[in-house]
């Protein structure tokens, strides 16, 4: 699965969620999977 489809699968899973804790356990994996995202942009802009 790529980057971006797991953030679209953890956005959809939270916009869906009732459960505060399950909602902050998502919300703080998606914000490590955003964090990823960012950090491989960054790496394939140094490449160039």
């Amino acid at each position: 699965m790529s980057i971006e489809q797991q953030i679209e699968e953890l956005r959809a899973e939270l916009s869906c969620c009732r459960d505060r804790r399950e909602a902050r356990q998502i919300a703080a994996e998606l914000q490590i999977a955003l964090d990823e995202r960012d950090r491989l942009a960054e790496v394939s802009e140094t490449a160039l």
